[in-house]
């Protein structure tokens, strides 16, 4: 019952800051409702202790209890993943195909290192000794881009079809090379015992991500033989719900990818069911729906985001470290895009423009602080958690807020 009443508190919280920001802010919506849970949370801090100090220990204590990682990883981000793959078109993933597998691997192995020995050698200038493999540790989970900051943002950011398609399609797919890093670092950190031969690694990343696109390809499959058969919009929405939740529970059993799972299925419904088997009536209702859903999850997400910073403990001290690390982070960015287009033979030319909005649209979101806050406890996850809050924060509120301004003026030089 108290599970219930959490979620009840988060809806009515989400509902209001939805409205307050829709009616006065005007900001894309789920950044609206991260500046005003983050400018509510710095109230109570400020204020809300000597007013009523009952009440906002009760508070900070629901937001501390939560398991934040468990929320979103385990639960919200197969909602939001498999959300977003179903309105993408799959025939534009395959013109940007080559551009979208090799942002979505080498690059986030390529930044993950220039982030982590960047940082290795600069922050004992402002006295903060990090060893090497945690800050290795830091560029694995701050490397991956959002899936879920950046379709979010970039629907409502003037971009063109092809780049959006390039951002979105390398967000979506590289959590499973991003998570099978940080997986092995974090092992290797906290002096698990791990084989790293490039045969027992090479496994791990075919296992973790080639298990979650084929288990993703049959779920998608099965569930669209089954929507063929009916013309119920009622049991056909169910049918897709059964695939993101039970489809999560046997990606968890058999430990491969969930998020590429719920990717690959979203794509294969989304494009296989409502382009040929779906009556006018049942798409609608679908789109509508899932529509729905991204829109209550993306609130709740960024919500909890909000007030993450009312349960980090002595973020002040790591103003610095964060914005050294911020732009330590963009310039790792910068170089893991411009590199492959000098190197890899794509066959659309990389203009200055497009490497620039490919860059600072790298949005950084949820998926980064759920992977910080895994990190068991110990002298180095503070740093780590307060640092990749800033970045975070720094990455949705100023680049996405800048990121339509940056493609209109492109499109106008």
């Amino acid at each position: 019952m108290e599970l219930y009443y959490t979620f009840s508190f988060l809806i009515v919280l989400a509902a209001l800051f939805s409205y307050w920001n829709l009616r006065f802010l005007k900001l894309p919506s789920t950044i609206g409702v991260m500046v005003i849970a983050m400018v509510t949370s710095i109230l109570l801090v400020l204020f809300g202790n000597h007013l009523f100090p009952n009440q906002v220990n009760k508070f900070t204590n629901i937001i501390a209890e939560l398991d934040f990682t468990e929320i979103l990883m385990g639960a919200m981000l197969n909602f939001l993943l498999f959300a977003g793959a179903i309105h993408i078109n799959v025939n534009d993933l395959k013109q940007e195909r080559g551009s979208i597998l090799v942002f979505s691997t080498v690059s986030v192995v390529i930044s993950t290192f220039i982030v982590g020995y960047a940082l290795y050698y600069i922050l004992p200038f402002i006295h903060i000794e990090l060893p090497l493999i945690y800050c290795i540790l830091f560029g694995a989970l701050i490397s991956p881009t959002d899936p879920i900051a950046v379709l979010s943002i970039l629907q409502k950011a003037n971009v063109s079809k092809s780049l959006e398609t390039k951002v979105a399609g390398e967000s979506l797919f590289n959590d499973g090379i991003a998570v099978v890093v940080f997986v092995i670092i974090l092992a290797i950190a906290q002096g698990h015992d791990i084989d790293l031969t490039v045969t027992n690694i090479s496994w791990l990343v075919a296992k973790e991500a080639g298990g979650g696109v084929l288990l993703g390809l049959i779920l998608g499959w099965s569930a669209s033989r089954a929507i063929s058969r009916i013309d119920d919009y009622k049991v056909s929405v169910l049918v897709t719900l059964s695939v993101v939740m039970g489809g999560y529970l046997i990606a968890h059993a058999i430990h491969i990818s969930g998020p590429l799972t719920m990717v690959c299925a979203g794509l294969f419904i989304g494009n296989k069911s409502k382009s040929s088997i779906m009556s006018r009536e049942t798409k609608d209702y679908l789109d509508k729906f899932w529509e729905l859903i991204d829109e209550i999850m993306n609130a709740i997400l960024f919500l909890l985001m909000g007030f993450e910073l009312l349960i980090i403990k002595d973020l002040n001290h790591y103003y610095a470290a964060g914005l050294i690390a911020i732009a330590v982070v963009l310039l790792a960015r910068f170089i893991a895009i411009w590199l492959p287009t000098k190197i890899v033979p794509f066959k659309q030319k990389f203009t200055k423009n497009v490497i620039k909005i490919l860059v600072w649209g790298g949005l950084r979101g949820g998926v980064s602080i759920a992977l910080a806050l895994s990190v068991e406890n110990g002298p180095y996850k503070e740093v780590i958690v307060a640092t990749t809050y800033i970045v975070v924060v720094f990455s949705i509120i100023v680049q996405g807020l800048t990121i339509g301004k940056m493609a209109q003026k492109s499109k106008l030089e």
